[in-house]
């Protein structure tokens, strides 16, 4: 039993470390700079989440490896949601979120990191993960 579980684990290290190495690549950013990709990654998914009713933030948390699933549920409020953000305020977020300086700023951070998820979840969930984006942004996942 702790074997399965270990290896439970382990699966969604790897899968968690596949998605950041995307992310990194992207970007062109060797390993060391593991702690941009996190940032990226978690303000994106925070922002994704309190945008979604609950019922499709549950969804869509369904289909991310269970390390991504408790970062994305980290300090989650679902009484709060969904906070209704304009383009600018959702850039504004994410610049708050990932205080690193990089190319594109925050708009190729969104870019760079919907592109990511995309291929990690369903057409079908993918498209209703769009459909809450602000206007503006969703063209960033055409």
């Amino acid at each position: 039993m702790a074997e399965q579980l270990m290896s439970a684990f382990e699966s969604s290290l790897d899968k968690t470390n596949v998605i950041l190495k995307e992310i990194e690549s992207a970007y062109g950013w060797p390993a060391q700079r593991r702690n941009q990709s996190y940032a990226a990654l978690r303000t994106v998914l925070h922002l994704l989440r309190d945008r979604m009713p609950v019922g499709e933030s549950v969804e869509f948390a369904q289909q991310l490896p269970v390390l991504l699933r408790g970062i994305y549920f980290d300090g989650w409020q679902p009484a709060d949601v969904p906070i209704r953000l304009n383009r600018d305020d959702f850039l504004y977020e994410v610049r708050q979120g990932f205080p690193y300086d990089v190319e594109g700023g925050p708009q190729r951070v969104v870019r760079v990191v919907l592109d990511t998820l995309r291929r990690h979840v369903s057409q079908g969930e993918w498209q209703d993960v769009t459909s809450n984006l602000p206007r503006g942004l969703d063209q960033l996942t055409a």
